[in-house]
């Protein structure tokens, strides 16, 4: 059930057309994150992206290793593809062209986890 949050600065004003461009973005080529041998290490459940004024949030759902997502999104060309078609709305420059650049960034965005609860660990689940 574990959930990141990852951040980005954008300018204000341009809702719209971050929904249109979300909306109309490829599907991710593969939900499973492998490690260097082949092995499955994590699984992407689901995303969810929110915007409002000048912050954009996208909420990745995972199970399992989180430490090679980021090198498993960097592989993937639907990320690129939002990576380059959102850069006029970004309010700051970043370098997600290269894998470390992407990693450093996937790092520096993301927001620090308070909290995460869910029905399965409730102490009333019967």
């Amino acid at each position: 059930m574990p959930y990141a949050m990852i951040t980005f600065r954008v300018k204000p004003g341009h809702e719209q057309e971050l929904a249109e461009l979300f909306g109309e973005s490829p599907p991710l080529e593969s939900p499973v994150v492998t490690d260097e041998q082949g092995q499955e290490t994590a699984r992407l459940l689901g995303t969810g992206v929110f915007v409002k004024d000048d912050v954009l949030v996208r909420l990745i759902h995972y199970e399992g290793d989180f430490a090679g997502i980021a090198r498993h999104l960097a592989g993937q060309r639907h990320v690129h593809v939002i990576e380059d078609r959102i850069t006029p709305y970004l309010a700051d420059a970043r370098d997600t062209a290269t894998s470390d650049g992407f990693a450093a960034f996937f790092r520096n965005s993301m927001m620090r986890c308070i909290t995460q609860t869910s029905s399965e660990t409730h102490p009333t689940r019967l």
